[in-house]
Parts: C-alpha cells; sequence; structure tokens
C-alpha cells in the first residue's frame, strides 16, 4: 500500500476484515503515520523503500496525491515482477493514465486506473475505517492493452470491500467529475477564503449557522490532495466554472429585475432535481 492515507488505509482494513490479504506492507513519506498505521493494525510492516515492497507484492495499490503519481511510478518501473498488478485510487484519470504510459509502457497490461468514490475531510491512517467503501461506487477506466484478468482482479478486490464497480473511459470519468466533485469542492473553498479575508471576517463567522456550515463541510478537506486534483484536471474544471459562472448571471438578471418567478422556479426544479438524486441513492 503506498500511500496510508483514509483511503489506502481504509481499503487495507476492508481487506484484512475480509481475510483476503496475507500480509500489507506500507509505504509512504511520513514515517509517523505509518507507525500509527501499523499501531492500528491497518498494515503488518512498514516498508523500508518501493523498491523493497515491490520485491514482493502482488497487488499494489498507489494511494498517493495525483500529483505524486509520476514519481511512484518512475520508481516503481525499476522494480515491478511482471506479474504484479498496479492499481491506484487517484480523483482524476487522464493524468495518472499518461503517468504510466510514461512510466510503465511494458507493465500497461496490469496497470489497471482506479477511483474509489468515497472520502471524508480527515485524512491520515488514524482516519481510516473498514467501512468507508461499503455501498459506495468506484470507477476503474480500463486501458486497451490490459489483460481481462488484472482487471477482473481490481474489481473483485473492491467488491471484497463491499463497493460496486462501474467501468467508463477515462475521459468521460475526469468530465463528470470536474462537474460533480471538482467544482463543488472549488466552490466551498473560495467561499471560506472571501468570507475570511474580509474586514468583518470575525462578525460574519460569528452568524454562521447550519446553511454555511453545510455548504463549506468539504472545505475541511485537505488542501494539497484538493490542489492536485484540480490542476490535474484543470480544462474540464475551467469548463465547468465557465457554466456555473452563467448560472450565476442568470441569478443576477433575476434579481436586478426583481424577477421572483423565475427565481421561484429555479429554486423549485433545483429542489425536485435534488430529491431525485437522492431517491435514487436509496433504492440503489
Amino acid at each position: 500500500m503506498v500511500g496510508v492515507g483514509l483511503i489506502g488505509g481504509s481499503l487495507a482494513l476492508a481487506l484484512r476484515q475480509a481475510g483476503a490479504v496475507r500480509e500489507i506492507i506500507g509505504v509512504g513519506r511520513s514515517r509517523e503515520n505509518l507507525e500509527t498505521a501499523r499501531a492500528l493494525g491497518i498494515i503488518d510492516r512498514i516498508g523500508t523503500s518501493l523498491a523493497d515492497a515491490a520485491h514482493e507484492a502482488d497487488v499494489i495499490v498507489l494511494a498517493v496525491p495525483v500529483a505524486a503519481m509520476q514519481p511512484a511510478m518512475r520508481e516503481l518501473a525499476l522494480h515491478l515482477a511482471p506479474a504484479t498488478i498496479v492499481t491506484d485510487v487517484g480523483s482524476t484519470k487522464r493524468d495518472v493514465i499518461t503517468c504510466a504510459r510514461q512510466h510503465l509502457p511494458e507493465h500497461l497490461g496490469r496497470f489497471i486506473p482506479g477511483h474509489p468514490i468515497a472520502g471524508a475531510e480527515k485524512s491520515g491512517a488514524a482516519a481510516a475505517f473498514a467501512n468507508l467503501f461499503q455501498g459506495r461506487n468506484v470507477v476503474v477506466t480500463p486501458l486497451p492493452e490490459n489483460e481481462t484478468e488484472a482487471v477482473s482482479r481490481i474489481a473483485s478486490m473492491w467488491q471484497t470491500c463491499g463497493a460496486t464497480v462501474n467501468t467508463m473511459s477515462a475521459q468521460k470519468h475526469d468530465e463528470i467529475f470536474a462537474a460533480v466533485s471538482h467544482l463543488p469542492h472549488l466552490l466551498s473553498f473560495a467561499l471560506v477564503e472571501d468570507i475570511a479575508f474580509r474586514a468583518n471576517a470575525k462578525e460574519l463567522f460569528s452568524y454562521a449557522a447550519g446553511g454555511f456550515r453545510d455548504f463549506t463541510r468539504i472545505a475541511g478537506s485537505h488542501p494539497e490532495m484538493w490542489r492536485d486534483i484540480c490542476l490535474a484536471n484543470r480544462d474540464a474544471l475551467i469548463r465547468e466554472i465557465d457554466t456555473y459562472q452563467s448560472q450565476l448571471d442568470r441569478l443576477r438578471g433575476m434579481l436586478e429585475q426583481s424577477d421572483g418567478k423565475s427565481l421561484e422556479e429555479v429554486f423549485g426544479h433545483a429542489r425536485t432535481a435534488r430529491a431525485e438524486w437522492l431517491a435514487g441513492k436509496q433504492d440503489s
């Protein structure tokens, strides 16, 4: 497990709980976090290096920020056994696949790109829990070169953790998540940033309540990780910002015209769409 944070640690715990692994070796930048992971029973031992762990692994999971994929793959390329399956949990896929094509060209048959649609605002091994993926979606974006057996093993790994596995192209993945994940995070960060730097920020925050808390919950997410995600999916995210800006301009026009009827129609449609989305999630 390369990166034993919330996602990597939770995956390790889920697989251990299911009895699906013999031994889990943890590799990462923070010795303190790895010691925590070992103490919590998330990993069996700490790998002295990525090279050391790669020699012994049947499956390697790259659970690092997307900007860290390139150096990780560069190092892995020197030490991978031919039969080892490599997968990732990155929130963007086209950039990760580009890295794999650059650094793992001889191993593309057994590199399976993936993205679990699960998370929380907390990070690190201490935040990990085994049920994180129960009832959640995992997207796999197979490559033309992928071996069927390797794709099946990664799909089975996630299903063992309680997840539903879906497949799609990397481009479609990045476009979808720019709209429903990356843009909402950007907006949440932007609102808190705007309020925080006003002269009367302290007063504004003192009156903020449930609505502000709900809207800004995801602004508590890891800044480094979200910096990397936004930059990695820059083009799709910029398109979503432009679309959202058009919607704000439309709403501004309604306010300027005191067009209450149109405002209510927008709010009503949004409320209905959200209710249908929630009902669909409960039924699935």
